[in-house]
């Protein structure tokens, strides 16, 4: 996901291509004073606000016709404290500038998403995580953060200051708030090592309780109309360090994984009875890796090809089931899938709208290459998913309203009376928030 929304005579359109919207008015505050004057005068106005990063969510969680915070000057660290072991940092700082400012410091994240060009704001907001037994999203390693709410008035949140705030909106889709500055746990700069190998489905289902727990980070990737996987597994290591060979990763994560893959995709585009051949070239096409170096470096990789996304979290015990009636509807049907399926886990945490909240999880994301008819194929996965109480990821294409989702989060009442309370005239509304949320 190298590029990221773009805003062309007033229009603002997302990295996916799947938004687009028409702001009243954009605001690029340089401070958290001129952010909360930016809300205030929007009140004043009697216009919707919300801020909007680098629009990498597929959905309008983020869109409005009010007025659009642009947080591109709210970047950089404010204070790195090593003996509580945390980093506070702008919210518009983007996790790439982050991860590499950490590592300068010898500290880093102890888990991170698979992309880094998001903002630290709007990827904790939508729920962004990678994959983990033991350690969870992004979000879930917040220690504090200062929020902007709807009169103005900036607000300090942490497990002991405003902890109900807190626990909510650490994950807040953007409506209790315009959040300003995070303050994340950080610890000393380690190794993982990386084992990329491909992988027959089946074994990976039959065998997935044991490479889960035997593993620190554990995914892997099907390949729809084949029974091939991908598969990694990334574990901390005492070193030395091996990063990939400059030329070997060149060759396997730009012109194979991007360059090749995004000619493939433009064929089955074109072509879609290609398909199944590409998918099964696609498959056998990286070989078997090993390699070791810091966190970011294995944890995240470059997305150039675009693509839409919808990702849905069921309970770990029910992943296996899921994805073989996943497999069965695709295998029965006509749909014609150039792209794989990711699978990830997480273990339960305690924010009261994430995925993750109060379960083990699993996550499955199904794509579709950009210009391609994505609806068939999203309508019937989302059917298996809401089968297994599957919760949506809040930045990626669902359907889901505010009476399935208080269903599948047992805390839901609690967001939502939070966000009465702090934003009863809904400074922060839009229609994205109005369907998930309810009024």
């Amino acid at each position: 996901m190298g590029s990221t929304a773009s805003t062309k005579n007033g229009t603002w359109r997302n990295w996916g291509g799947t938004v687009l919207a028409r702001p009243a008015r954009e605001v690029t505050p340089a401070s958290v004073e001129e952010l909360a004057s930016a809300v205030r005068s929007a009140a004043e106005d009697g216009l919707p606000v919300k801020a909007v990063g680098t629009g990498h969510s597929f959905t309008s969680i983020a869109a409005t016709d009010g007025v659009q915070i642009r947080p591109r000057l709210l970047t950089g660290i404010r204070d790195i404290d090593r003996a509580a072991g945390t980093v506070t940092v702008e919210a518009g700082t983007p996790l790439k500038r982050l991860n590499t400012a950490l590592a300068r410091e010898g500290l880093s994240l102890t888990n991170m998403g698979d992309i880094m060009e998001q903002t630290v704001a709007g990827a904790t907001s939508t729920g962004t995580h990678g994959t983990g037994r033991d350690s969870a999203s992004v979000a879930a390693q917040i220690r504090g953060l200062e929020l902007v709410t709807a009169d103005g008035s900036v607000l300090a949140c942490s497990e002991k200051e405003n902890p109900d705030v807190f626990a909510a909106a650490r994950i807040g889709l953007g409506a209790l708030g315009i959040v300003s500055a995070i303050t994340f746990a950080v610890e000393p700069v380690f190794l993982l090592t990386a084992r990329e190998e491909p992988m027959p489905l089946d074994r990976v289902l039959a065998e997935f309780d044991e490479l889960h727990a035997e593993n620190e980070h554990f995914e892997f990737y099907w390949f729809p109309h084949t029974g091939n996987t991908n598969t990694k597994r990334n574990n901390r290591s005492a070193g030395p360090e091996r990063p990939v060979h400059p030329v070997k990763g060149w060759l396997e994560d730009e012109f194979l994984s991007n360059g090749v893959f995004q000619a493939a995709n433009w064929v089955g585009r074109a072509v879609p009875a290609t398909v199944p051949a590409i998918a099964r070239i696609s498959s056998r096409a990286l070989s078997a890796r090993t390699y070791t170096d810091i966190p970011y470096k294995v944890l995240t990789s470059p997305r150039r090809v675009r693509f839409v996304e919808m990702e849905y979290a069921v309970p770990r015990e029910a992943l296996v089931d899921t994805l073989r009636e996943l497999k069965a509807m695709v295998d029965r049907s006509p749909l014609r899938v150039s792209f794989p399926v990711e699978v990830r886990t997480a273990p339960a945490d305690d924010i009261t709208l994430s995925t993750a909240s109060g379960r083990d999880t699993a996550y499955i994301a199904v794509h579709m290459f950009r210009g391609t008819p994505y609806q068939g194929y999203f309508t019937a996965a989302e059917r298996i998913f809401t089968a297994h109480e599957g919760r949506p990821h809040w930045g990626k294409i669902n359907t889901r309203d505010a009476d399935y989702l208080s269903r599948v989060y047992p805390r839901f009442a609690e967001f939502t009376a939070l966000r009465d309370r702090l934003d009863p005239e809904r400074r922060f509304r839009n229609d994205y928030l109005r369907r998930v949320l309810g009024s």
